[in-house]
């Protein structure tokens, strides 16, 4: 009697436990044409490595905040007509002769303060002043190659530029750039120290906004933000709308959380461990996506790179393997934990395949080495045939290759109507899809994709058939899929927003 009771109270303490070991291991089954996705995820963008097109607002408060780091300007002198260029795209002086502007005639900005600025150059050089003259010769800028930016208050795009030598640079008659014009002017256009300026383009991502406000008040302003943006309510408004999964992008910085090297702000670990609690409490999965990568992987503001430079290289590879390894330690035995993504959007050919591999093989290994069942992600290279890495993911076990889809950031797509961009979607991105996901390989992911394309004046029924024809072909990657993003001022870029007003509904997904 008392063997018969053990045994009873043996299999009712099994059978307790059952579901909640099944809930862990969460393995996708091996058909490739598996029905449904079992990943359906929003990315939580625009949280924790900023993307100031995601919510604009969070820059308000920067001085001169049109003038960050990464930012491009051209200026075009009024007395000669002419734009400044540095000669050869840099390694000379500065000159004022050109009819037209292109790379040569572009300064980017390393921002000192808010009125102090070095000056980039094509060749990657500064631009320095000793004593009047003026040249792009600096490999690394100090005090000589420190420029202020005056505007002109009735006109901001007028500018004058003042050396170190506290003179202001002129554009001479024969051509040539001096830094030797005196204090005073009326912004009139015989005055050879006023330039008119054109902002190419400027960039908005974590590196721009803690240098822009500063370390005190960025880590105010930042940990606001990470507070108040994404909250509990968050995962439980996703679990009761058919959502089971988050993708978290984070940048290296967070490895060195509280104190992470300048301008970067602590603040956004405690934030993340808050994301795993509130995902277990609602029973959401969590893959963490290295989204921005010492060194920048691509040059978009998500990379957290300071000026658009993309250098992530082989010397790079310890370093970006010892934040995967944070990563993992800190995160494997929490039971939210679906998947460690090794690197978002690497670009071809600035990384090249062979150190990617490299890479990939180490982070890999960091990852397993704190956990044997943590799925690892490995992103496909931007602008390269998206099955190159389908023979070298299919060594490792429960790894998965990421992909990502946009009918957009192409002119192909400006003139798509609505049904061209569906069956874009149903052929060439399905047959891409297809060629990836192959039952031998590893499984696939649309790490991210969106509802929003080029079309002018289109419905809420056309933007509904757009996101069903998605969700259909998507569901055939083997892993799942993940919509960028959960939030965003630009509506149809928020899965929140879509849910809400009837754009999409999961349950065909």
């Amino acid at each position: 009697m008392m063997k018969s009771s053990c045994l009873c109270l043996l299999l009712i303490l099994l059978c307790c436990s059952w579901p909640s070991t099944l809930a862990q291991t969460f393995v996708p089954p091996p058909n490739p044409a598996s029905p449904r996705p079992l990943v359906r995820a929003a990315n939580l963008g625009g949280w924790l490595v900023t993307e100031g097109w995601i919510l604009p607002s969070l820059f308000d408060g920067i001085p001169n905040k049109d003038l960050l780091d990464g930012t491009q300007l051209q200026f075009k002198s009024v007395t000669q007509n002419a734009y400044v260029a540095a000669e050869n795209g840099g390694g000379g002086p500065l000159i004022a002769n050109r009819p037209s502007a292109s790379g040569w005639e572009t300064f980017i900005l390393w921002r000192v303060d808010q009125d102090t600025f070095n000056l980039k150059v094509f060749n990657k050089q500064f631009v320095s002043a000793s004593e009047s003259n003026v040249a792009a010769t600096a490999s690394t800028p100090g005090q000589s190659e420190r420029f202020q930016l005056v505007r002109n208050d009735a006109d901001k795009n007028k500018m004058r530029i003042k050396a170190p030598n506290g003179s202001f640079l002129q554009a001479n008659t024969d051509g040539s750039v001096t830094a030797n014009f005196g204090e005073r002017t009326t912004w009139s256009n015989d005055d050879p120290s006023v330039f008119t300026v054109t902002i190419v383009k400027g960039l908005q991502g974590e590196y721009q906004i803690c240098n822009g406000y500063g370390k005190e008040k960025a880590t105010q302003v930042m940990n606001e933000h990470w507070s108040s943006y994404i909250v509990e309510d968050d995962f439980a408004f996703m679990a009761a709308n058919g959502l089971n999964a988050v993708r978290i992008p984070v940048g290296w910085w967070i490895a060195s959380d509280p104190s992470p090297p300048a301008p970067f702000v602590g603040g956004s670990l405690q934030a993340l461990d808050n994301a795993f609690t509130w995902a277990e409490r609602h029973g959401i999965r969590v893959i963490v996506n290295l989204h921005a990568a010492p060194g920048a992987q691509n040059p978009n503001e998500h990379s957290g790179t300071r000026d658009g430079s993309q250098t992530w290289g082989e010397s790079n590879i310890a370093q970006t393997v010892q934040v995967i390894d944070f990563l993992a330690t800190r995160y494997a035995r929490r039971s939210s934990l679906l998947a460690v993504e090794l690197m978002n959007e690497p670009l071809a050919p600035g990384v090249s395949l062979d150190s990617l591999k490299r890479y990939y093989e180490q982070g890999y290994n960091a990852v397993r080495k704190r956990s044997t069942t943590a799925y690892v992600i490995m992103s496909n290279r931007l602008a390269a045939d998206s099955t190159e890495l389908v023979d070298f993911a299919s060594q490792f076990g429960r790894a998965v290759l990421d992909v990502h889809y946009y009918t957009l950031f192409d002119s192909k797509f400006d003139s798509f109507t609505v049904q061209q961009n569906i069956d874009y979607v149903n052929n060439t991105i399905a047959n891409d899809l297809k060629a990836m996901t192959r039952r031998d390989g590893p499984v696939t992911f649309v790490g991210e994709w969106v509802a929003e394309w080029q079309v002018n004046g289109a419905t809420q029924s056309d933007y509904q058939k757009f996101a069903n024809a998605q969700m259909a072909v998507y569901r055939q990657a083997t892993f799942g899929w993940a919509y960028w993003t959960y939030k965003n001022v630009n509506n149809h870029w928020s899965m929140q927003w879509m849910i809400t007003n009837g754009y999409i509904s999961l349950q065909i997904a």
